[in-house]
Order: C-alpha cells, then sequence, then structure tokens
C-alpha cells in the first residue's frame, strides 16, 4: 500500500492523461482510496482517474475535509481547453462529495453518488450500535471489523482475493479514526434547499442488496430533491459494488449517457484485479 500523506492527498492510480476527463473518486470509510482498483481498466479507457487517500490518522471535519477536497480540484495541472470533472462518491464519500458541492459546484461538471450513506443518522440501529465501537476493547476492535463484511458484501459476487483485500483494508482503520468517522455520519445532513441547489446531472447508483443502508430508498429521495438526478438500481448488489465482478461503472455510465466518449473495448476483469494503485 502506498504511503498516504498527514494530510488527504490524491493517488494517481493509472498514467495522468489531461486531454482526458478528469474522474475523482471519495472512498468510503477506508478512506485509502484502494478499493477503486477493480474498476480502473474500465474507467482508464474514458478518464484521468484521481482516488482520494485520507490518512489512517486524520481526524478532519467534514468542512475541512471538502474544503481540502476543492483545494485538490482546483490544483489539477490543466491541458488546453478545461476538461470536465467528474466526482464520485462511494458510502461515506457520497456524503463528502454533496459537501464539495455545497462549496465548489463551479468545479465539477457531474456528480456520481454510489450507496451514499446519506441516510446513516436516519437508521437507529446504526445510530446506536456505531457509539458501541468506542467503547470496545483494544483487543476486540480489529476482530468487530469483520462482523461489518456481511453487511457490506454479497460474499458470490466478489472474488475471494478482492473481499480478503477489502477485509484488510478495514483493518488499517484505527479505532479512533473509525469512531470519528462514525461520529461525522450521525452528524451528516443536508436540507432539502441545500440539495435542490446542486443543479449539475447527478447519477445515484443503488445496490438493491444492501444490507447495511437503505440505499434504494436514499436514492429515491435524493433523486426527487436533486433538480437534476437520475438513479440507476443494481437488483443484486451489495453496499460495496463496486468490488463486485460483474458490476463495471464505466458501462453503467455509458448506459445512462452520463458521459461522452468514443466506444472503447475495456480490459478483461483478471487483468483490472492484478492492478496496484500507487502515486
Amino acid at each position: 500500500m502506498p504511503a498516504v500523506n498527514s494530510r488527504p492527498c490524491f493517488l494517481t492510480p493509472k498514467p495522468p492523461k489531461p486531454d482526458y476527463p478528469l474522474f475523482v473518486f471519495l472512498p468510503g470509510m477506508d478512506g485509502t482510496g484502494q478499493l477503486l482498483r477493480t474498476q480502473l481498466g474500465y474507467l482508464e479507457v474514458a478518464f484521468d482517474i484521481r482516488s482520494l487517500a485520507i490518512s489512517p490518522a486524520d481526524l478532519t471535519n467534514w468542512d475541512e475535509l471538502a474544503d481540502q477536497v476543492v483545494e485538490l480540484i482546483a490544483a489539477e495541472p490543466k491541458s488546453g481547453q478545461r476538461q470536465p470533472v467528474y466526482l464520485c462518491g462511494e458510502s461515506f464519500g457520497g456524503c463528502l462529495a454533496l459537501k464539495v458541492m455545497q462549496r465548489a459546484p463551479h468545479l465539477v461538471d457531474r456528480l456520481i453518488l454510489i450507496n451514499p450513506a446519506s441516510s446513516f443518522r436516519r437508521q437507529a440501529w446504526l445510530n446506536c450500535g456505531s457509539h458501541l465501537v468506542n467503547w470496545l476493547p483494544a483487543g476486540i476492535y480489529p476482530v468487530s471489523s469483520m462482523a461489518l463484511v456481511p453487511f457490506l458484501t454479497a460474499y458470490d459476487r466478489i472474488e475471494p482475493d478482492v473481499l480478503q483485500e477489502m477485509v484488510t483494508t478495514l483493518h488499517l482503520v484505527p479505532q479512533k479514526t473509525s469512531v470519528w468517522r462514525l461520529s461525522l455520519l450521525r452528524e451528516f445532513q443536508m436540507t432539502e434547499e441545500e440539495l435542490g441547489g446542486i443543479s449539475v446531472p447527478v447519477l445515484v447508483i443503488a445496490g438493491a442488496g444492501d444490507r447495511l443502508l437503505p440505499s434504494v430508498s436514499e436514492a429515491k429521495r435524493l433523486v426527487n430533491c436533486l433538480p437534476n438526478a437520475k438513479m440507476v438500481v443494481l437488483s443484486d448488489s451489495g453496499h460495496a459494488c463496486l468490488l463486485e465482478t460483474e458490476v463495471d461503472l464505466y458501462k453503467i455510465l455509458r448506459s445512462q449517457q452520463f458521459i461522452e466518449v468514443p466506444e472503447v473495448e475495456p480490459a478483461a476483469p483478471s487483468a483490472i484485479i492484478s492492478n496496484s494503485v500507487g502515486h
């Protein structure tokens, strides 16, 4: 795993393509940006890809995190005519993406939300359960993350090595950081008026098999609030749908006419799984 700066930074998992649209991925609770790698072979045919990495020790609030992401996007080098910016947030990263849109709507051309955790605070069992993480003995905490795996994944849709990488990535997040990020999810909220101010095209992707959050009903709520949004429901997918073998984010975007790029055949899934993420 590449070193992560003390401040949030962008990883460049594929060679830069400054003449392509910029695709910025904001990850879930793990904050590593590593779990996008199963999608890289598909997405690289259309995008110049960046993946946000947040230090395991980072205890930054929503406002500061959003400001730092805005700075990173604004600092991306430009080549000739400005290329469109696609902002993609998954779970925790979906909440962060919405905060970024509040701060700098002029920097982003299209927004993609994948099982966003914006409904977290309205789920009583999650609110109660998230408080318990603070009281777990240090020796128990690493084991407790395994209890989340059935809620995050559909086992039969993820390759064993990818599943193992997800578990390893969850173990990288210290208990103090998990407690902090869960507190951010408990306090996250955006009013209908605030959501209505996001005018860029938005695609909300929801896994109907999500056992962690009511992603389909939340997607419907968001689409009703966002003025230029539509939704896609993945009928068999779980919360961590981007890790699933049959999920191809590039094809989803193409099928929804959310991107305009030449038709190019992506790399085979077996080649994608072997890719490594670096700076």
